[in-house]
């Protein structure tokens, strides 16, 4: 199974110089859980997740309208790109360790998220399909009743 069969290709955003609270509301207002930083050339810089809200302002008592997302982003976040195999992205994911990864063009732009869940759901249709062809060609003499 290919990145590109299963990422997600709508992409929620951020820039490193916005308000935590600006970001975390575009989160709320989306349902998302995750915003990525990219450059004037759509490369991904930094990635923020709702954890990070949490953690590092809301614990430390740091102020969402101050703080920006440049300053709590993960820098140079895990890419791979759509061609790479999934085995390749749980790689990556499991090398940081991460639950998603993104998705970058041959010249590292960006043009989708892949997560752990998008994984779950791709694996869950080929076992679907897989078990739909046994069903179809297995003797009816063999199956269960």
């Amino acid at each position: 199974m290919l990145v590109d069969q299963v990422c997600v290709r709508e992409v929620d955003l951020a820039t490193a110089t916005e308000s935590v609270q600006l970001a975390a509301q575009r989160m709320n207002d989306r349902n998302v859980g995750t915003l990525v930083i990219v450059d004037e050339l759509h490369h991904p810089v930094g990635i923020i997740t709702d954890r990070d809200v949490v953690v590092k302002v809301v614990a430390r008592g740091r102020d969402a309208f101050r703080s920006t997302v440049g300053e709590i982003m993960t820098p140079g976040p895990q890419t791979v790109t759509g061609d790479s195999t999934v085995e390749d992205a749980l790689i990556a994911m499991t090398a940081g360790p991460f639950r998603r990864v993104l998705v970058t063009n041959r010249s590292g732009k960006l043009v989708g998220l892949l997560s752990l869940d998008d994984i779950l759901r791709g694996l869950a249709d080929d076992f679907a399909r897989i078990r739909t062809l046994l069903r179809r060609e297995t003797p009816a003499s063999l199956v269960e009743r």
